[in-house]
Parts: structure tokens; sequence; C-alpha cells
């Protein structure tokens, strides 16, 4: 897998988990699902990604444009 790939599978993640969690425990988790999307839109918008630069470090290998999906 690539940085793309693994951004789309951890954004989609914590959207996810942050919803469940919204729905069981807290409807404030819905800010961290707005803070996903936010990010995912400023990185579209800037081709800057800051979760791209950690899995770049991490030694995941690099393919594609930052956060497109």
């Amino acid at each position: 897998m690539n940085v793309n790939n693994y951004i789309k599978l951890i954004a989609g993640s914590f959207i996810i988990i942050s919803v469940l969690l919204a729905h069981f425990v807290n409807e404030n988790w819905l800010f961290f699902t707005l803070f996903v999307g936010v990010n995912l839109m400023q990185s579209s918008l800037t081709k800057w990604c800051l979760m791209e630069k950690i899995l770049l470090k991490l030694g995941v290998r690099e393919g594609g444009d930052s956060c497109s999906i």
C-alpha cells in the first residue's frame, strides 16, 4: 500500500469511529468528524497533508498526490 491508500484508510476509519462514538457515547465526537473533513478539504486545496508527512517519516512508500481521493 502507498501513502494515499493509508490516508484514505485512516480518514475513513476516523470518521466511522467518531460517528459511532457520537451515537453511543457523546454527540460532541462529531466535532472530530468535522475536523477530519476540514483537513481533507484543506489538503485538496493546498496539496499539503500532515498525515502524509507522518506516514512518510514512518517509512510508508510514496505514491500520487497527497490526500487525493
